[in-house]
Order: C-alpha cells, then structure tokens, then sequence
C-alpha cells in the first residue's frame, strides 16, 4: 500500500491487520450499514498487475477466459486464467488505462500470477509488473451511491449498467453487480483522496471484509490460494456473469471450457449459503450427511459475517446434492455447522 495512502486512511480513523483496513473503529456498526446504506471501503486489499506493450491485447487474447478485445474506455469485464486443464489458477476484474491493461486479483495472487503469465511472453513485445502502487482504489456502494457519485465527480454521467466504465482523466469509475449500485474507482492518489473526502460525508467507511460480503450477495466469486486450480469457471458461475467468451480464440484450458458448455457435463455449481458461525475460510470442505458415509460434495469459496448472524457464502456444491440434500449439508464433518444453501441473485442456467 502506498505509504501517504495508508497515512490518509489512518487519519480517517483505519485500523490495520494483515488483510487491510480490519474496520474503522465498530465493525458491527459497519456490517449494519454495509447492506441496508452507502459505504465507502479502501480496496487495498486486491492488488493490481499492469501489462503493457505493443503485443499487450494479444497477449492477454491468448491467455484469459475472456475476450479482450472488446474492452476500450467505457467497458470493463471479469476474467479467468485457467491451467491446461481448465481449472481457474485465478479469477480478476481487467480494465483498461490508456494503454495498459490493469488485473484486479487479491493481493495473495498477484506474484504467483504474475510469474506464470511471465513464462509465456517468450518474443511477445509486452511488460507484466506488480502495480500495487500505480493506481489507487476505494470502492463505493448503497442505494443512493449513483446519484452521490454523480455529485461528487461535478455531475458527470456514471456508468449505469454492471461492466460499464467512465474514463476520466484522474480517474476510472467501474460499475460492478452489487445489491445497491456499486462501483470500483481506481485513480492518482491525490484524485482518489478528494473524492474519498467527498463521499466521505455522505456514507460510511467500511473495512475491506464489508466490501467481500457485497461481492458474496452479488454471487461474485473470488479464488484465493486455498482454491486456486479447484474450479473450472462454470462450477464458479463465470459464465453467468460475464466472465468467459465462447466466441474467442484458444486460450489455456479453453478445450476444456469449451467441452463443458457444449456437451452438458457440468456436475457442480456456485450457490450461497448460510451458516450460524464467526467465520468460515477459503477452500473448507462441505459433506452431505444424508450419505452412509458422509462425503464431500462442495467446497466453500468465500465467506464473511452478515449483519443478522452468522456468515453468509458462496461455495460450489454438486448440483445432485442440492436437488437432493439441501438440509443435510454441514460444514467439514458430520458434526460440523448446518449450512442452507439458496441460489445466487441470477439464473443458474447455461448461457448461450
């Protein structure tokens, strides 16, 4: 994190743990907020690798789920970079800055990300480098935050549709699926601390697990390390919204992809869930107990504490279980935590 960054959000009251800003002095106030009003959260947390050059579009043509071609000023998009055998090594939001290409991953991700797409840029006249202190960000969400945001920035039109970008010359301003209007920001720093200051006063600040639980209810999913090679984008929903191109040429894993959306053998899907605990990680096993011997049928992929108890997730689940089981799924063990699963807020149906 950039150092007068840090300085600033100290100044606005920003208690530090390993993960970023932990809170701004009562996380259960701002777990309150964060679904039901407009909050403003540092989204220091991901990181940011930049690729640039003149072969930078083919490239990442060549490497990502999704078509990059289409992205230009006013359009951002999810993304995906698989194995060989199509399982998703990580999952990003890529925009676009002038000319250069900006992956948004969590920070964990970033130097394993970044050393294996190095490995394939052989003759390619292209630069990949860790941007953490390039762009800075702050997200921005609730139900008056498109109206506040177009206030803030002096009346200019934001995006009003998920993907969609505004291109300032300080600033991006990226709409993202959110349960209110959302939006990433990503710019200078000093740009970045004016308009903090201004929605500062007309919402909340909120530590980065608030932001995690928006992208959690939204049915975005994030890969960390602990699941990193565990899904192939369908069994995490990445073509429900917007994060595969069937239309694009050959990418790592993209047979694979391909396979499974044209032939039907998608066994597993990303539902939600909920379960009365504190706290629920990455990559924990979920196993029906309706089974004479309980198995595993999902693994969890995020999860964060919501503001009624207990924690709210996404996790992918066999489908035959849900249809089956869904009242006798717990976490882990048999003994473990009873977990009611519900779908995302869009159709869990294959997209043409």
């Amino acid at each position: 994190m950039n150092h007068d960054w840090k300085n600033f959000l100290t100044d606005a009251g920003a208690e530090f743990g390993e993960q970023g800003v932990e809170s701004f002095g009562n996380p259960e106030r701002e777990r309150r907020v964060t679904t039901a009003g407009d909050v403003l959260c540092d989204l220091s947390h991901d990181g940011l690798i930049a690729v640039y050059g003149e072969d930078a579009t083919a490239f990442l043509q060549g490497q990502l789920s999704n078509d990059v071609s289409q992205l230009d000023a006013g359009r951002s998009q999810l993304n995906s970079y698989c194995t060989p055998k199509g399982r998703m090594l990580a999952n990003f939001r890529l925009f676009k800055r002038s000319d250069t290409y900006y992956l948004r991953l969590p920070q964990s991700l970033v130097e394993p990300t970044l050393k294996r797409l190095r490995m394939f840029v052989m003759r390619s006249k292209v630069t990949l480098e860790n941007a953490d202190e390039a762009l800075t960000r702050i997200g921005w969400s609730g139900p008056n935050a498109e109206s506040e945001l177009r206030d803030a920035l002096g009346g200019a039109n934001v995006p009003d549709t998920p993907d969609a970008m505004l291109t300032l010359p300080e600033l991006n301003i990226l709409r993202v699926p959110g349960i209110h209007p959302r939006f990433e920001i990503y710019g200078q720093l000093e740009a970045v601390q004016r308009l903090w200051d201004k929605l500062n006063v007309r919402g909340a600040p909120v530590g980065a697990a608030n932001w995690g639980l928006l992208n959690v209810l939204a049915g975005i999913p994030t890969i960390y390390p602990a699941t990193s090679e565990a899904f192939v984008p369908q069994m995490a929903n990445m073509e429900l919204i917007g994060g595969v191109s069937f239309n694009k040429g050959c990418y790592p894993g993209q047979e694979i992809v391909a396979r499974m959306q044209y032939l039907g053998t998608l066994k597993r899907r990303m539902y939600r869930f909920h379960a009365d605990l504190d706290a629920c990680a990455p990559g924990q096993e979920i196993v029906d107990t309706s089974m004479t011997e309980p198995g595993r049928v999902g693994i969890v992929v995020e999860a964060y504490r919501h503001p009624n108890g207990g924690v709210e997730g996404l996790a992918v689940l066999q489908i035959q279980s849900v249809a089956e089981s869904a009242g006798k799924l717990r976490l882990d063990t048999a003994k473990g935590a009873r977990i009611t699963v519900s779908d995302p807020p869009y159709p869990l149906t294959v997209a043409d």
